[in-house]
């Protein structure tokens, strides 16, 4: 509809493209416009700074422009800084640091047209209202790195910002426009049999309760469970007693409905949340899903994914991973997934230099069989695979600063066992809990916390006199070094991996696709696949190297078997 554009200090335009209403100026071509900035936009010794540039780039790119040289973006400037904050907006950014009230959007576009009763659109506002505040818009975030960028220095934030922050604005963007391919077909097959399924399931409750009931209505349902049929109510909220999960689940020794109960809420939520929310976001064109990826929506450094979701697909059910199975590669493609194994543990244990968690890394070992061994004072070959699980909802605990509450919560055993548990897991990694104690008083003194490579986090809460608020905040000093450093760790490998295939493969021939924390997808063409798995290992392993050159002593535990790719 149009762009705005800034060269200088208080300096700014906007060039109206397609603005529709009554008395309306005649405006320039889109194909003029375009091709007069493309020579601009496209020299990579022009720098471009932007707010949320992802977003620019990947309209300006399927518009025919590959906008080069992505040099500052403020609103990931601003979230190295202060990643907690639960907004980076520009407004917000104009008014903070250079004094300035940008106009908000609400005033320009007022959300009710009392003709339509509806939001008015943005090419029916006056150009000459768009115009003062695109262009102001364009201005501050030129304007604003002449803060940001000091401020990066002073934290020493900036070689995070501007090697791996930066450089990682494309490489979402060219995944977010690769998107990837969905059999609609299977989708829609697995969705009949999901409402089938959904459909038996409110037969049988209605038969357990006697009568039929709705089984969304938290209401009836305590109605049913603790008026008609008896059952012990656990706890009560403002509106009556709870009948969520943890409640359904203390009742099925009791009674079979519970059991009905929480199959049918899974099915409903598979089926709701992501076979009908995929089938609504594919591309009908291509049959792919273009999900975005959010580079400042979490503290830890970590990617997050939206419209849809494509992070939190379930793998714990069956019916959970035959969703995954829609997930397909183009004809004559493969899925290709490398991963990193178990990379916070293996943080973990750099970061305490803990040398029984190191040695046990080194040689090979299995770290959660080892650390049920010692919990449960049994040899390694009489480890079952319940006390496996168990000490490997131990080890990831610690990497979340669970304390013995979390524990006997997450494995549904006594605040004692979990206690004795956890005593024995520090019993036997002692350098651990060394260097839990010792970033806990780091953090009270400086008020935040660092990932290896430089990712700040501030936790005032520590030094909180409210006891839970000052529990939080030592389970995210704990958490934040070792979850966002791996989060560092895989950005890294991400620009190295893009860079190689893109130089050698180019960009139409191997893809990108999903980023899901450890774990990277590429779609693959079947005879670039050997040649491209070895590049992948290679690269995630030299992410590490240059990252954080003393983790090289870890092993990466990288293994064939997690490479091989599966086709649709």
């Amino acid at each position: 509809m149009g762009l705005s554009v800034s060269w200088d200090k208080d300096q700014g335009a906007y060039i109206p493209l397609r603005h529709h209403y009554l008395g309306a100026p005649k405006q320039i071509s889109v194909e003029q416009v375009l091709n007069a900035l493309k020579p601009v936009l496209e020299n990579d010794k022009i720098q471009k700074v932007g707010h949320n540039l992802k977003f620019d780039f990947s309209i300006l790119f399927r518009a025919g422009i590959h906008m080069k040289n992505l040099f500052f973006d403020t609103m990931v400037a601003f979230y190295c800084l202060d990643p907690s904050r639960s907004g980076h907006d520009l407004k917000d950014l104009a008014s903070e640091y250079l004094g300035r009230q940008l106009t908000p959007i609400e005033e320009l576009i007022p959300q009710k047209s009392s003709r339509l009763n509806r939001s008015l659109p943005m090419d029916q506002v006056q150009i000459e209202k768009v115009s003062l505040y695109a262009s102001a818009e364009a201005d501050c975030t030129r304007q604003l790195i002449e803060k940001l960028d000091p401020l990066l220095k002073e934290k020493r934030c900036d070689s995070l910002f501007y090697q791996i922050e930066m450089p990682l604005i494309e490489i979402l963007a060219d995944m977010e426009l690769n998107g990837i391919k969905v059999d609609t077909v299977f989708l829609k097959k697995l969705d009949d049999r999901f409402s089938l399924e959904i459909h038996a399931l409110e037969s049988e409750a209605y038969g357990l309760a006697g009568q039929e009931f709705n089984l969304n209505s938290s209401k009836q349902l305590a109605f049913i469970l603790f008026e008609k049929l008896k059952l012990p109510p656990a706890r009560k909220t403002k509106t009556g007693f709870s009948t969520d999960e943890e409640v359904l689940e203390s009742l099925i020794a009791l009674h079979e409905l519970p059991r009905i109960l929480l199959k049918h809420r899974e099915l409903s939520k598979l089926k709701s949340t992501f076979i009908d929310g995929l089938l609504a976001e594919v591309d009908p064109g291509t049959s792919r899903v273009h999900t975005s990826f959010n580079q400042s929506g979490t503290a830890t450094g970590r990617l997050s994914s939206t419209n849809p979701n494509l992070q939190n697909i379930p793998i714990r059910t069956e019916q959970g991973r035959m969703i995954r199975r829609a997930f397909i590669p183009e004809k004559g493609f493969v899925l290709l997934s490398a991963d990193y194994s178990q990379i916070d543990l293996r943080v973990l244990a750099h970061l305490s230099g803990d040398p029984v968690l190191t040695e046990g890394f080194n040689r090979g070992a299995d770290i959660h069989r080892a650390t049920a061994a010692e919990i449960y004072h049994v040899r390694l070959d009489q480890v079952t695979d319940e006390q496996r699980k168990r000490a490997k909802a131990i080890n990831f605990g610690i990497v979340y600063g669970q304390q013995a509450f979390g524990l006997s919560q997450s494995l549904g055993i006594s605040m004692n066992d979990a206690q004795n548990m956890i005593e024995s897991y520090f019993h036997k990694y002692a350098g651990v809990r060394e260097w839990i104690e010792k970033t806990k008083q780091e953090a009270k003194l400086k008020g935040f916390v660092r990932t290896l490579l430089g990712r700040v986090r501030y936790v005032p809460e520590i030094n909180s006199k409210n006891g839970s608020m000052r529990s939080f905040a030592e389970r995210t000093a704990i958490n934040t070094p070792v979850q966002g450093t791996s989060a560092d760790i895989i950005k890294a490998a991400m620009i190295k991996i893009y860079k190689h295939l893109d130089t050698q493969s180019g960009r139409p021939q191997v893809k990108m696709l999903l980023q899901v924390h450890d774990d990277l997808l590429l779609e693959v063409p079947e005879q670039h696949l050997e040649k491209t798995a070895t590049s992948v290992r290679e690269d995630m392993e030299n992410a590490i190297r240059l990252s954080v050159p003393l983790i090289a002593d870890l092993k990466t535990g990288a293994n064939w078997a997690d490479m091989e790719p599966f086709k649709g």
